[in-house]
């Protein structure tokens, strides 16, 4: 059995050594392949990454965005090459001892399980919640942004967003796990078909998620593997605005392709006003931190 592991990269070079050195030290115990694409990196990247790490695959690409980026390295189980087994990591993850043969385990323990992700804690130690996810209703949605759904006990509509009806600690079905590490396997992908290059940058894991299970696949949460997640680290702050954009450009995506069909005018408006403010005011915000930092 074969892994191939694919990290795009774009001016994280600190982030993405530290993640190709935890794979270093923590690999999979099966034949595993590490590729890099490289999104275009100003800092340098693709010639550290030749210097150091000389035995990962190298693709220098332009900054064709995270979707694209990634189905450079899928593009092999569809052309009959490739691994059985891909993992999308992020640059600003670091897998740790066990962490990947724990979710490859998992993958085998069932063949309708198409897609696993582990348990993913931020740089303090906590517990990333967007390890585990449901689907984004209009008023889930609502709820997480305005925070209302991670007030302590807020009831299961408003906090859904989360998995809240699934522990941290115990493995089990869920809606989406994580783009920082999603491990699926070739027969899935070959279904499914690769992330969605509609999507520059956020909300592709959402997507793929969805596709999985409209396909007939579980994806799967399995806490046995933890890996470190640096949130935001692979997002460089000069591309704030752009990120914005791409964010809440995913979010319209996502919602006019898989929601908005089965809900009536009024309430499409009402979603598409609401992105719509809710970019105005991110932009305004991020705008106002970088006034404040010159």
């Amino acid at each position: 059995m074969k892994l191939e592991v694919a990290v795009v990269s774009h001016g994280a070079w600190p982030l993405l050594r530290n993640c190709l050195l935890s794979l270093q030290q923590h690999p999979a115990t099966c034949e595993m392949q590490v590729t890099v694409v490289d999104s275009g990196s100003p800092d340098g990247t693709p010639d550290q990454v030749a210097e150091e790490f000389p035995e990962v695959r190298l693709i220098r690409a332009g900054n064709i965005g995270f979707s694209a980026a990634n189905n450079l390295v899928l593009a092999g189980a569809f052309a009959g090459e490739g691994a059985d087994l891909y993992l999308l990591l992020n640059p600003d993850t670091e897998v740790r001892d066990g962490t990947i043969d724990a979710a490859i385990d998992r993958l085998q323990s069932d063949p309708s399980i198409g897609m696993v992700g582990v348990r993913l804690v931020t740089e303090d130690g906590s517990f990333d919640h967007a390890s585990k996810r449901a689907f984004p209703t209009p008023l889930a949605a609502l709820a997480h942004f305005t925070g209302l759904g991670r007030l302590p006990g807020a009831p299961g509509k408003l906090s859904q967003y989360r998995a809240t009806w699934l522990d941290e600690n115990e493995p089990g079905e869920v809606d989406s796990v994580n783009g920082a590490f999603m491990l699926v396997r070739r027969e899935a992908l070959l279904e499914v078909g690769p992330l969605d290059e509609g999507y520059w940058l956020y909300m592709e894991d959402l997507d793929w998620c969805r596709r999985f299970g409209l396909g007939g696949w579980k994806v799967f949460y399995e806490p046995a593997g933890t890996a470190l997640h640096v949130k935001g680290g692979s997002s460089p702050d000069r591309r704030r605005f752009r990120q914005e954009v791409a964010f809440h450009r995913g979010m319209g995506r996502f919602y006019r392709r898989f929601d908005a069909p089965g809900n009536s005018g009024a309430v499409n408006l009402a979603v598409y006003a609401g992105i719509a403010v809710k970019l105005a005011a991110s932009l305004l915000i991020t705008a106002v931190g970088e006034l404040r930092n010159r």
